[in-house]
């Protein structure tokens, strides 16, 4: 075997497991992937490769793999469906030879059958080992309504079982917009929140009095950062982004002082007014950035007193309150349950061993979530256990308040969160689904004009073979999480639904490879849980994304992702409003870009400077002096649009400071599109200068711990929360009270 064919039949391997050996950057430049990277994806994979002899092996063993298997182990079909054809492969029949096969839908109905095998549509043949193998149709009539439904096959001693995905053609988008509405919300950090009475982080009660305010202002969504499960163990570990679970909520957003519990507990009571804790509460508010130790101390303290409460008053007693929890236990069934396990088991290993950080340095016998240890121990331990599972409950039961809040004020969509792409490796997700995810490989970005060495967030992504296998199971459980109190979800990264870009162990970015996913499938489980929840879609497209994508994304209703940095012509000008497309949502940035002011004076580039992600200084000197072209272009774009005042100096303008009226504009601007929502972020509109975060700068920069510099309470009055209103009033639908309007009625102004 010559070099040229090891490296073709290495491309073929791994084009086997989805892997791509080459790719285009942001810049239209092809990349080949290393050898060593195909190779080390593979391994991540499972599959042999370090050799010729492997190559060989593998290949020959991932046809007869692709043969031997009856059916696909997943079927998308658009809904309601009158049938559907399934492609079997097989060995060669005998003469007369049957399959049976077993329908049972969803709701419970049953149909069994059989068809001769000679009778089926013949579509290929081949040989595996030497022996005939062939490819047949089978075609049932069999109406199926939305939903997931089981399909069992049997021929000879061959079984398979195919989960068939009925769904929508389309996800569900509210009713004002087949009125053509045009809305706008309000988008912020729920831990930034300041108010005088949370804990020193923006918690359920402030998100709250956020709604009424923004309501009163006319706004139709609040967004918030992903309200992911972060690590109770670790709570430095701070990014929404790299959670222990996307299942599941952070208590630390649970708003304790207005829990039933608290209210019954008179010594708890007492011991959260007592002058040394109320010191401590009032040093977590003061504090300029979130002490997420802090704040985690400080309610864990007092939620083990009134779990304590719960179950000596509660359960004890099985007063309809126990039963409200056996209920929620009863519904959120076992993926509750193992995540309070993950809880409970790091908590204890790590007070043995603080250097115990996730479940891959538990002793070993405790790495099967269905092992007998992890059985044994959640009978021992259950009093334990149920403590996160209480904790879920409270903040399940909060975070619906928000989304009644928002229903009660009449918000057209209302709540509008987000689901991060992954979850940590070390997390609950990791270990309740670990055999779905890559052993090694992590997650990430090829380079692009804003991180030029790429990316690695370190989160593993799902092998996509073994995510078929399991029926999309983690996929469709996060969604429907997202989703459950949610009007509308943001999936980060949706490339994920075609490609993810793998980072292979030991590698950086720049190593990288694309690894192909089953669009189909994950889009089927997108639109059908859309419906179930009621919950628009929002897919974050930015970055290297293929058309395909968004042709997709597009068919099926969701809305793309489109910030005003990045919608450039091809000779980088800013596009005119008009240029955006409708089915969108716009905004300025986002949490991981600079916020308006921080733009215009290059603040970003300074902050990536510092955490040394210029690969030289030329480079960073070539991105400053693009930034003061793009000022100008920025406002250009704006005077081509009426934004600005006739005669206005574009190149003048952009020597000097952002202004209000700038501001003003800017928003007005995109406003004007006609993209369905816009979102605004109070960092933009108050003109500061630090964004959320700024990526590849763990240690350099304090990262998704900046508060808002006023309180929220504040907002109500706000002349500048006043102002942006008004201008987004003027260019969009406001279909609930004029602004400024309703802040009375609310108890606000």
């Amino acid at each position: 075997m010559n070099e040229a064919s090891s490296r073709q039949r290495l491309e073929w391997l791994a084009g086997a497991f989805g892997i791509e050996a080459a790719f285009h950057d942001i810049w239209g430049t092809r990349h080949e992937v290393p050898d060593a990277s195909l190779r080390a994806l593979l391994h991540d994979m499972g599959v042999a490769a370090a050799s010729n002899e492997e190559l060989a092996r593998g290949l020959d063993q991932a046809h007869a793999r692709h043969w031997r298997r009856l059916a696909e182990p997943v079927l998308a079909l658009a809904a309601p469906a009158p049938g559907f054809a399934l492609r079997l492969r097989l060995p060669r029949p005998g003469p007369r030879e049957r399959l049976a096969w077993h329908l049972a839908s969803e709701t419970g109905e049953a149909r069994s059958g059989e068809a001769e095998l000679d009778t089926l549509e013949l579509l290929e043949c081949t040989e595996v080992d030497g022996e005939p193998y062939e490819a047949r149709s089978l075609a049932l009539e069999a109406p199926l309504a939305a939903g997931y439904h089981r399909l069992a096959l049997r021929a000879g001693g061959i079984e398979a079982e195919v989960l068939i995905i009925a769904a929508p053609p389309r996800c569900w988008q509210p009713a004002a917009f087949e009125e053509g509405a045009r809305l706008w919300g309000w988008s912020v950090q729920l831990y930034g929140l300041r108010s005088p009475r949370n804990w020193g982080v923006g918690d359920f009660g402030d998100l709250l009095a956020l709604v009424d305010i923004a309501a009163a202002h006319g706004a139709a969504a609040v967004g918030l950062n992903p309200l992911h499960a972060r690590f109770t163990h670790d709570p430095e570990r701070a990014s929404p982004y790299a959670p222990s679970s996307r299942l599941w909520l952070d208590p630390l957003s649970i708003d304790v002082e207005s829990l039933d519990d608290l209210a019954e507990a008179e010594a708890v009571r007492a011991r959260v007014r007592s002058a040394g804790f109320t010191a401590r509460l009032q040093a977590l508010r003061d504090s300029e950035l979130v002490d997420f130790r802090g704040v985690s101390a400080a309610k864990h303290e007092v939620l083990r007193q009134l779990y304590d409460h719960f179950r000596r008053l509660h359960l004890a007693g099985a007063t309809p309150r126990a039963a409200a929890f056996r209920a929620f236990q009863t519904e959120a069934g076992a993926a509750l349950r193992r995540h309070a396990l993950f809880e409970a088991l790091q908590a204890r290993f790590h007070a043995e061993n603080p250097s115990i950080d996730g479940w891959p340095a538990w002793p070993a016998e405790f790495h099967d979530p269905d092992g007998a240890a992890v059985a044994s121990y959640a009978v021992q331990a259950l009093e334990h256990i149920e403590y996160y599972e209480y904790l879920q409950w409270l903040a399940w039961d909060q975070l619906a308040r928000g989304a009644a809040r928002c229903r009660g004020h009449g918000m057209a969509i209302g709540l509008y969160l987000d689901l991060a792409v992954a979850a940590d490796r070390a997390g609950s997700d990791g270990w309740s689904f670990r055999a779905c995810l890559a052993a090694s490989a992590s997650v990430g970005a090829p380079p692009d004009d804003f991180n030029l060495r790429g990316q690695d967030w370190g989160l593993p992504p799902p092998v996509p073979e073994v995510l078929r296998a399991h029926g999309h199971e983690p996929f469709a459980l996060a969604l429907r999480a997202g989703m459950r109190e949610a009007g509308a979800l943001r999936i980060d990264h949706v490339m994920e639904l075609m490609r993810l870009f793998w980072v292979p162990p030991g590698g950086d970015a720049r190593d990288g490879a694309y690894v192909r996913y089953p669009l189909d499938e994950l889009l089927a489980v997108v639109t059908l849980e859309s419906h179930r929840q009621r919950c628009l879609v929002i897919g974050e497209d930015l970055g290297t994304v293929p058309d395909a994508v968004r042709e997709a994304l597009a068919r099926a209703g969701a809305l793309s992702y489109r910030l005003l940095y990045f919608e450039r012509d091809a000779a980088g000008a800013f596009r005119a409003p008009a240029d955006y497309p409708r089915d969108a949502l716009v905004s300025v940035g986002t949490h991981d870009l600079p916020t308006l002011a921080g733009w215009w004076i290059g603040r970003d580039l300074q902050s990536r400077r510092q955490a040394g992600l210029f690969p030289d200084e030329g480079a960073y000197r070539a991105q400053l002096a693009g930034r003061e072209h793009d000022r100008v272009r920025l406002l250009e774009a704006l005077a081509s649009d009426g934004r600005l005042a006739p005669g206005a100096d574009p190149a003048g303008i952009a020597r000097g400071p952002l202004t209000s009226d700038l501001v003003d504009a800017v928003h007005a601007f995109l406003a004007a599109t006609p993209a369905r929502l816009m979102m605004v972020q109070p960092e933009d509109w108050f003109a500061l200068v630090e964004q959320s975060n700024v990526p590849g700068t763990p240690d350099a920069a304090p990262n998704w711990r900046r508060k808002l510099p006023f309180m929220l309470d504040a907002l109500a009055a706000e002349p500048l929360a006043e102002r942006i209103a008004r201008v987004l009033a003027a260019g969009r639908t406001s279909p609930a009270t004029a602004p400024g309007e309703g802040l009375a009625e609310a108890g606000l102004a």
